[in-house]
């Protein structure tokens, strides 16, 4: 099955230049393109993408208040904010809103294909900037609920960048087991993404992150059923 992605920008060139790139992969496709984040959430809530590529700076509702209302209604979707802007504001913003990813737009065509898919696959996608300011910027959660001993391996695992394949086959599950105990982890953290749920592992010793300051590990491509 397809990775179906949704395509948010307010330049028209850019969501064309982006179709046409990914368009050319075999296992994307690309289900709609939005404007602005108000027509991302209206188009989200109709088709229901597993990844949204989003940017930052747009007018009627920008990306951030976007994603944070696709990541609350849409679980399942995943957010990658696609931006020509690395600041500590914009890069928070967007992963406390839940954004799975940060990546720039100077991201080379083959990367962004791997990290679509990988991100779908529920791996965290970060620029090496946005990692550097992500791991200086956020916070822990003040007091969050107690995880379970199964949720705490999830976790951590989850933090080394595994995807949910992986998670399961290290711990002899399946894949929709893995997602209901991310459900249940980003739950109790009171966070809205597994990038917001790693920098906790990292931040309380449970996981040294891999990507840390680099680009997030992509392995070979994953199709999420």
């Amino acid at each position: 099955m397809s990775i179906h992605v949704l395509i948010v920008d307010d330049h028209s060139v850019v969501r064309r230049g982006l179709r046409m790139f990914l368009e050319d992969d075999p296992e994307l496709a690309i289900v709609g393109e939005a404007r602005d984040g108000a027509d991302a959430v209206a188009q989200a809530q109709a088709l229901k993408p597993d990844v949204v590529l989003m940017d930052l700076l747009m007018p009627v509702m920008d990306g951030i208040a976007a994603t944070g209302i696709i990541r609350r209604e849409l679980p399942d979707t995943e957010v990658i904010a696609l931006t020509s802007v690395l600041e500590d504001a914009s890069v928070t913003g967007a992963v406390s809103a839940g954004a799975i990813g940060y990546l720039l737009k100077d991201t080379r065509s083959d990367e962004l294909c791997r990290a679509i898919k990988a991100a779908a696959a529920g791996q965290v996608q970060l620029s090496p900037g946005a990692a550097a300011r992500l791991l200086r910027e956020v916070r822990a959660p003040d007091s969050p609920e107690a995880l379970t001993p199964r949720e705490t391996d999830v976790l951590r695992l989850l933090a080394e960048g595994k995807s949910n394949k992986q998670i399961g086959a290290d711990l002899g599950v399946g894949e929709n087991t893995v997602r209901t105990h991310v459900s249940s982890i980003l739950a109790k953290l009171g966070v809205q993404s597994r990038t917001q749920a790693a920098l906790y592992a990292a931040q309380i010793g449970l996981a040294t992150l891999d990507w840390a300051g680099t680009a997030a590990p992509v392995p070979a491509p994953e199709r999420r059923a």
